[in-house]
């Protein structure tokens, strides 16, 4: 039988992992985004992705990495506990 607890721990961690490899796409973006404008010069549009990109993976890239701390730590809880 499945535990539903440990059930929505897991869909809660898959989710986080989903958001977290958007939040370092994001980076990655703004990354090429900036040494391509550093060789090109820097125009508005270039100064506009990045800073969309460095934002966006901020606010989905943070929120995510502590759900996946939070599970761990619940996971962890649960064994010491013998639960």
């Amino acid at each position: 039988m499945t535990d539903p607890v440990r059930a929505r721990r897991a869909q809660w961690q898959r989710g986080a992992k989903l958001a977290q490899r958007v939040g370092y796409v994001l980076y990655l973006i703004a990354t090429v985004v900036f040494f391509v404008g550093l060789v090109k010069g820097f125009g508005a549009g270039y100064v506009t992705i990045i800073e969309f990109c460095l934002i966006a993976g901020s606010v989905v890239l943070a929120p995510a990495m502590l759900v996946v701390y939070m599970v761990k730590a619940a996971e962890n809880d649960d064994r010491d506990h013998g639960r």
